[in-house]
């Protein structure tokens, strides 16, 4: 097996450049001075000739611990240690030395190891409530921290298991995961922490576990959500968890921050994203973004592993006036589920079949939709449309592979990629035939209307398929449990495409990428509300959605879509000026 200290310091430092072995880090300077101020507020003067250590898992160079020991400054009657791992000695020689030139009297303890190994050395995390010790651990006063983030696509799968094991993870596992659980196991009982992190686990079904074992483990006092502040090179979304020891006073209702780029008019200007997260509303920053700052609360659901938002006390009031107008949601019409994966897209999909002589053209074509043929209501048609070979059916009730032996040209297509199709080896060891797609669908599902959607879009982007098409894994789709009800479909197309949604999903998951784009995923669409099918208003907005379908494109389709999107906001009980839309 490899170890972990191979898989992650191979993806943090591939290359280590001259700029990196001259101080520059993954945390940049503005940020890694905010989490060390953060952290100090919290934890405030030490007394008079003490001991303080200060810990950081993956050092890099050492930007978080000199921000950390340049805010302790002013305490000279400290004695402070300074202690740390990082598996890449490049950069650990360049933060030694660093903290030796500006801090000579601050001890060094820095080990060119693992600090996931160390932790799983000393505890056995598979209880985290009954945490069995092999080695008596030491602890730190002030923990300050970006660890490395690695999805389990990098990591691999064997050590994605490994560390859900020992850190009792479920689901997709991140790397950062486990070392914030490993980080509230060595924090001192008075000890204050601040931790960066990818801020996905906050809103995502594999962030379920590492909440609840943040939640069990620390004792949170604040949250920023940095969100498209681009404070990193990289694409990562950031944010920063400031807690204490777990058996410190718990505070009910932990501050929540937020900051989003916004188009709205700026009511102040200031520096930069940082300097503007003690501002409120629209905030300008000197390079010309703007961004909205909001502060409230953590609200996580009331349940173990809920959902992170902010909550506030206008976002509060508008939830309950649209959960008092709600008869049900998306999920209450049929399951959520993403299109087909083929795991071989340039086998079994493309635009040109009709290249291929009809006497030899395989039988098992489908039409096929993808996210090129996108738009509200009504899906475009391409010149030349999207086919997928699709070898599944439905016998006796289960789905099961068809038999090529009826089908001779799809047979002997897929013949000249069969090397290709085999070498997907978790294919054949699952037990399945070699020619197969990797995630199929139902087969009897896709004659039925669907209500398809986008994942990620600067709008949301809802469409009825009526065609029989299938669809890909770069959708998503829903049909009628109930076939009876397909008027589900064009009411939630009218709720789904509305400005209302939007603005629901800010307030229940503000999970935005770069530019304001939205993720419509399962977990966050199945939640999306619906008015009362059999209300009055409802059935002028299916009347009207089935309308805008008829008559796209037209200027009368666009002018419709204006009338339903008011109509949509009344029946939540809403006026549509109230929303807050950039």
């Amino acid at each position: 097996m490899r170890t972990l200290r191979q898989s992650y310091s191979v993806r943090r430092y591939h290359t280590v450049t001259q700029e990196k072995a001259d101080g520059a880090t993954y945390t940049p300077k503005i940020l890694a001075d905010f989490v060390a101020r953060s952290i100090l507020e919290i934890a405030g003067k030490f007394p008079t000739d003490y001991r303080l250590s200060i810990f950081d898992p993956a050092v890099g160079s050492g930007e978080l611990l000199i921000s950390l020991l340049e805010g302790l400054d002013n305490q000279s009657n400290l004695t402070i240690e300074a202690h740390g791992f990082e598996t890449n000695q490049v950069a650990l020689d360049t933060a030694v030395r660093r903290i030796n030139k500006k801090f000579p009297n601050v001890s060094q303890h820095f080990m060119s190891e693992n600090f996931l190994e160390h932790i799983f050395e000393r505890f056995n995390f598979s209880d985290l409530k009954n945490c069995s010790k092999s080695i008596a651990p030491k602890t730190y006063d002030l923990i300050i921290a970006n660890p490395p983030y690695v999805r389990t696509q990098i990591m691999g799968t064997e050590q994605a298991q490994r560390l859900a094991k020992q850190f009792n993870l479920a689901g997709r596992v991140d790397l950062y995961h486990a070392f914030v659980l490993g980080i509230s196991r060595i924090l001192n009982p008075n000890g204050v922490a601040g931790i960066i992190v990818s801020n996905r686990f906050m809103t995502t079904k594999s962030g379920s576990s590492v909440r609840q074992g943040i939640l069990d483990n620390l004792s949170i006092r604040h949250v920023w959500d940095l969100g498209d502040t681009k404070l990193f090179n990289a694409a990562v979304l950031p944010a920063v968890i400031l807690a204490k020891h777990k058996n410190s006073a718990k505070i009910k209702t932990p501050a929540f921050t937020s900051i989003y780029q916004s188009t709205e008019a700026a009511q102040e200007l200031t520096a930069d994203p940082v300097s503007a997260l003690d501002k409120e509303g629209v905030i300008e920053v000197n390079d010309g973004r703007r961004f909205n700052v909001r502060h409230g609360r953590l609200d996580t659901g009331g349940v173990p592993g809920g959902i992170w938002r902010i909550a506030t006390k206008d976002a509060d009031t508008w939830l309950e006036t649209v959960y008092a107008h709600s008869w049900g949601t998306f999920r209450d019409i049929g399951k959520i589920r993403v299109g087909v994966k083929t795991c071989a897209d340039s086998a079994f999909i493309r635009n040109d079949w009709q290249n291929i002589p009809l006497i030899d053209r395989p039988e098992l074509l489908k039409p096929l939709t993808t996210h090129r043929v996108a738009r509200r209501f009504k899906p475009l048609t391409e010149q030349q449309p999207t086919q997928i070979l699709y070898p599944h059916e439905v016998l006796q009730g289960r789905r099961c592979a068809v038999n090529l032996a009826k089908y001779p040209c799809s047979k002997m297509y897929l013949e000249t990629h069969r090397a290709h199709l085999e070498s997907r080896q978790y294919v054949t060891k699952s037990g399945r035939k070699w020619y197969e797609i990797w995630v199929p669908q139902d087969p009897d599902a896709w004659h039925h209307p669907k209500l398809v959607f986008r994942d990620i879009v600067d709008v949301p982007t809802f469409w009825i398929d009526q065609s029989g098409s299938i669809v890909n894994g770069d959708c998503y789709w829903l049909i009628c449990t109930n076939s009876t009800q397909v008027d589900l479909l064009w009411l939630a197309a009218a709720v789904g495409n509305s400005t209302f949604i939007e603005q629901f999903y800010d307030y229940c998951f503000n999970n935005k990428l770069y530019a304001g784009r939205r993720r419509y995923i399962t977990q966050y669409v199945e939640k999306f509300p619906l008015p009362d099918p059999q209300a009055p208003l409802s059935k002028g907005i299916i009347a009207k959605a089935k309308q805008i379908y008829e008559c796209i494109p037209s200027n009368e389709a666009i002018r419709l879509q204006q009338e339903l999107d008011d109509m949509v906001w009344k029946s939540f009980g809403l006026r549509i000026e109230e929303s807050s839309r950039e």
